[in-house]
């Protein structure tokens, strides 16, 4: 596991920060943040630091190849390229890159595939054709999927463009390795970062605005997210389909709310630890659950991985420049990789083609996308949201579907049922139910908004130093809760 919050809070990040507002040559900084970055995962993972190390060793040395490659070839020289750093170069795309490029791409994919999939490709083999082939049981490393998509991101650009080439390893390690969103995302391109490695400052405003986010994410951690974490386990543990229909939803509810608040907290953190470091990560929320449609749900939730196969996947399967069937086909194609990338389980596959197959219907009777009345789109995009993550959190298809039944035909209530009501909706819990609800829409947002200037900034350190002094009396009494994307 990685560091437990304590250790965490009171020892790693401040002398991290400590050392990174010193009056120092930026170059130390970036040596202190890739140290403190590879203890923090060799802390939880000793062993697998060096695959994270050899993988940003080898596409530190495709990026190399593809963009030297890309000199000689062409003819082109440094000053040319640099001209046309944010435009893109087409005439560098020539069979010999293509085949770098395809070579990296197998590689990557292939280690995720081993370390991820191996079991679950074998045990589907022995399911189907009634073998018995031994599953070697690998470990999987934290966070593999978040950094292995990030070291692609910086292969792809630099094919795509091979004056952001870096020569300095040092910066592709960084990127790669960076501790604030190592382990869970967001997933964050090298171009949205390639300048703010060498030429970032660090000022009050920004670290202040960092320690608020972050105060906020570890709040929602602490107060929301394992509160409905704590009564999503207990009923998701249960034989569902023995019990009141009300117990399915008040399970399925608190699990959507504890994924949201819970990779929302951990995305808040990491913006927040980036503000703190001079570091800029775009958005991974934008309150999902207040979408008129599933499409504006993407728009809303994982934001980073979306847009990941986007830029890297659905433009380059031709996006909708192909045809209206073609377009479609297209995005099933990224919904299953979708459902995919999140694990190696039929459950998450089914969870990514239900979103998929909603998107789909909703391009052929939404043409413009949204529906005239937002308020009943949004009530059937959260009902699509919530049906699909009962099987995301289910172990199997088949526990999923007998959830679902129980949602919609179990209207018996008996005594085992109201005592499991009666038990989760204590007045401490149905408070928070209640306060994740509302706080799920941009209710703080506008909130904020509407305070004046010179109100806002007293307001909003007042509330986050509440929050972190919360937090901390919660620590002192909590085990250890890890976040549900560490597994992903």
């Amino acid at each position: 596991m990685v560091f437990s919050s304590a250790i965490f809070l009171f020892a790693f990040l401040p002398i991290v920060f400590i050392l990174c507002i010193l009056p120092v040559p930026l170059k130390f900084k970036n040596a202190v943040l890739i140290i403190a970055s590879l203890f923090f995962y060799a802390y939880g993972e000793p062993v697998y630091v060096l695959l994270m190390l050899a993988s940003s060793i080898v596409n530190y040395i495709f990026g190399r190849l593809l963009g030297r490659s890309s000199i000689k070839e062409t003819g082109l020289n440094l000053e040319e390229l640099e001209v046309k750093k944010y435009v893109g170069i087409a005439e560098t795309k020539t069979p010999y890159r293509t085949f770098l490029l395809v070579l990296a791409v197998i590689l990557n994919i292939g280690t995720l595939g081993v370390f991820k999939y191996t079991d679950f490709i074998l045990s589907s083999i022995n399911n189907a054709f009634h073998t018995d082939i031994p599953l070697p049981g690998i470990a999987l490393p934290i966070g593999i999927s978040f950094f292995t998509f990030q070291a692609l991101s910086y292969v792809i650009d630099v094919y795509r463009n091979p004056a952001i080439e870096q020569k300095r390893y040092p910066a592709v390690l960084l990127y790669i390795a960076m501790f604030p969103q190592l382990v869970a995302g967001p997933i964050v391109k090298y171009s949205d970062i390639e300048y703010q490695i060498y030429n970032r400052t660090m000022t009050t405003d920004e670290v202040v605005q960092g320690i608020e986010r972050f105060c906020k994410g570890l709040f929602k951690k602490m107060f929301i997210a394992n509160i409905m974490g704590n009564i999503a386990d207990s009923i998701f543990g249960l034989e569902i389909g023995q019990y009141h229909m009300l117990v399915a939803w008040l399970g399925a509810i608190c699990y959507a709310l504890q994924i949201y608040f819970d990779f929302s907290a951990y995305s808040d953190m990491a913006l927040g630890l980036g503000h703190m470091f001079g570091f800029t990560f775009k958005e991974n929320f934008l309150h999902p659950y207040s979408a008129v449609s599933i499409n504006d749900f993407w728009d809303k939730w994982h934001i980073s991985l979306s847009s990941w196969f986007k830029e890297y996947v659905y433009i380059p399967l031709g996006g909708s420049k192909k045809g209206k069937a073609r377009t479609e086909i297209n995005k099933l194609i990224v919904f299953f990789l979708t459902g995919i990338w999140h694990g190696a389980n039929w459950t998450f596959i089914l969870w990514g083609m239900i979103h998929g197959v909603a998107n789909v219907i909703e391009d052929l009777i939404l043409p413009s996308g949204k529906p005239k009345i937002k308020w009943l789109g949004n009530i059937y995009t959260c009902l699509i949201a919530v049906l699909a993550f009962v099987f995301f959190r289910a172990d199997t298809i088949k526990y999923g579907l007998g959830f679902v039944k129980t949602m919609f035909t179990n209207f018996s209530m008996d005594s085992q049922s109201y005592s499991i009501l009666m038990e989760q909706l204590n007045v401490y819990n149905i408070l928070t139910l209640v306060a994740g609800m509302i706080l799920a829409y941009p209710v703080f947002e506008k909130l904020k908004g509407k305070l004046q200037d010179k109100m806002r900034t007293p307001v909003f350190a007042v509330l986050s130093l509440a929050a972190l002094f919360l937090c901390i009396l919660r620590l002192s009494s909590a085990s250890y809760n890890p976040f549900i994307y560490f597994r992903f």
